[in-house]
């Protein structure tokens, strides 16, 4: 099973858009976590993990703890605030911590795959930071992918004729916003849509052969 995340906020997003393009290029079974509403804190540090690489916060984290080491694969994937990634996927990686115990790695050999909604031209942050998580629970990164967002300027009611926001930086000040100064979707942006369609191939086929070289050497 690949799982899915998105740390997106937003129940319908450009993140979760991308993690599910991903998913279904792999045509192997899959589930989705959307972390919208979801109620994870940060790492106590309580070292309550430590005996057994399970994490004892009681909130909604431990849930999503059991599906990723269901999976053979994550491919997670985050918004940039603030020139970093969101507080709720940080709050959701920060936590694998709990798998990284007396030389127990509870996710090691699990593939990895990074996806940032990231509008920086330069090297991503998003894509750093859960790159260098995935790593340091041993998961091997099969790839990342970034694409463009949708700012809550659009959405805020009043991006319009706000002066500073990314609205009226795009566009100057309109009477409304129309459709047609949105940014465009994730299913519209073909360079990141293609990019997803190889990553989740390359995924799909690096896992069937890990099943068929398992069933042949039994």
């Amino acid at each position: 099973m690949i799982l899915g995340i998105s740390a997106s906020g937003r129940t319908q997003s450009v993140t979760s858009d991308a993690v599910h393009a991903v998913l279904d290029a792999t045509s192997l079974p899959t589930e989705f976590i959307s972390l919208a509403g979801k109620r994870i804190s940060g790492c106590l540090g309580c070292v309550g993990c430590a005996a057994d690489n399970r994490c004892v916060v009681s909130d909604d984290w431990p849930a999503i703890a059991e599906r990723m080491i269901a999976a053979d694969a994550v491919v997670f994937g985050a918004p940039n605030y603030y020139g970093t990634l969101n507080a709720l996927g940080h709050a959701c990686l920060e936590r694998t911590f709990c798998f990284r115990h007396r030389e127990t790695f509870t996710l090691a050999g699990k593939l990895g795959i990074a996806v940032a909604i990231d509008r920086s031209r330069t090297e991503s942050p998003v894509l750093a930071f859960i790159q260098r998580v995935m790593t340091s629970n041993l998961m091997p990164v099969v790839g990342s992918l970034r694409a463009d967002g949708v700012s809550q300027c659009y959405d805020c009611g009043f991006g319009e004729d706000c002066a500073v926001g990314s609205v009226v930086a795009a566009h100057g000040f309109l009477d409304c916003i129309l459709e047609e100064h949105r940014p465009p979707p994730f299913s519209e942006q073909e360079e990141p849509r293609q990019r997803a369609v190889k990553l989740g191939k390359t995924l799909g086929s690096i896992l069937r052969a890990r099943e068929n070289d398992g069933i042949a050497s039994s």
